[in-house]
């Protein structure tokens, strides 16, 4: 089965070709809840009889383990007939099981902790060893993990992480690409605004955005986007439902940022889903799509840990929406009006 394709080439050197529907593997690396080998390997199986070939994953999903799982997965395919990025800015230290990061968030993973290093040779060591884990020749796209508010805990700490990596880790991925060891670089951050910090003062070729563009959130559009735009930088989109919210409907218990919702975002994700149900999609399919509409966005990779949520992101990937629900959308005040609504 084929997906639909978006080919990107910000730098003239033949650039990547990412399918629409992408495949992130925080989920599948035993976030929340552990999930067997066997059945994280059949999830992984079903993307790509499905036509999907563009994976992310991260040294931090599982501690390793979602790096781990794609070498199984990718061993024999040929490396040409897909495009893989991962992620720099922690290194993992092996420790005693009881001194583990991550408890209650990530389940039967490697006894390991994070030790966050933005330098030249942190970004070094995090590339081979993240080869190492992916059993691969090649990485395409590294981004730099995580230099956001929400994960450093303050402005000031922020502000550090960033001077560290433009004095260190930057000057690495630039070697990288000039090198042609990597094709591109950029960011996977959960806030657009240290995007566009970055994007002002380096050469970065794609940020991956997690939660801040969605039919919830587009304030990126006030200056994040139009600079992409004009600068032919890539896009990839994470989180595209809110951590869940906009695939599983503002249910009680429905969740929002990694939190429970609360009752603002609540009210507002069940007046979205009357204007979908007013048209015959479901909330997922739009909230899929959305993204997708804007010109610099190459892919969309909601994460998936069971067969059956899979086969919901193909549905989605698949799904047609009527350009009448976005103009309803945006005449409720549900949507801005600046957003891309053209397919």
């Amino acid at each position: 089965m084929a997906q639909e394709t978006r080919h990107w080439d910000r730098l003239g050197n033949g650039g990547l070709t990412f399918t629409r529907l992408g495949f992130g593997t925080a989920p599948l690396a035993n976030l929340y809840r552990a999930i067997p080998d066997d059945e994280a390997q059949a999830i992984l199986d079903r993307a790509w009889d499905a036509g999907i070939r563009y994976y992310d994953t991260a040294p931090l999903y599982g501690l390793g383990l979602g790096e781990t799982r794609l070498n199984r997965f990718l061993r024999g395919k040929p490396r040409d007939g897909y495009v893989l990025s991962t992620k720099v800015g922690r290194l993992l230290r092996a420790c005693a099981p009881e001194d583990r990061d991550g408890v209650g968030k990530w389940f039967d993973v490697p006894a390991r902790q994070e030790v966050y290093d933005y330098g030249h040779d942190g970004v070094l060591r995090s590339v081979e060893f993240s080869l190492e884990r992916l059993g691969v020749d090649r990485i395409d796209i590294l981004y730099a993990h995580d230099l956001d508010v929400f994960n450093h805990g303050s402005q000031a700490a922020l502000d550090a992480r960033l001077a560290e990596f433009m004095e260190g880790g930057y000057r690495a991925l630039l070697r990288l690409r000039e090198e042609g060891t990597i094709r591109a670089f950029g960011a996977g951050l959960n806030e657009w605004q240290p995007c566009q910090w970055l994007a002002e003062r380096g050469d970065f070729d794609l940020f991956l955005l997690a939660g801040r563009y969605t039919l919830l959130e587009q304030d990126a559009l006030e200056s994040f986007l139009p600079l992409c735009e004009a600068r032919g930088i890539g896009v990839v989109i994470g989180g595209p439902y809110n951590s869940g919210i906009l695939a599983t409907g503002p249910r009680p218990g429905a969740f929002y940022n990694y939190d429970p919702a609360p009752p603002g975002i609540l009210d507002r994700a069940a007046r979205i889903e009357a204007v979908c149900g007013a048209h015959g999609v479901r909330l997922v399919d739009a909230a899929f799509q959305f993204p997708l509409r804007h010109p610099c966005v190459v892919s969309v990779i909601p994460g998936g840990q069971g067969v059956a949520e899979m086969d919901s992101n193909l549905r989605a990937a698949g799904a047609a929406i009527p350009s009448a629900l976005w103009a309803d959308l945006k005449a409720e005040g549900l949507m801005r009006d600046d957003a891309p609504t053209e397919d």
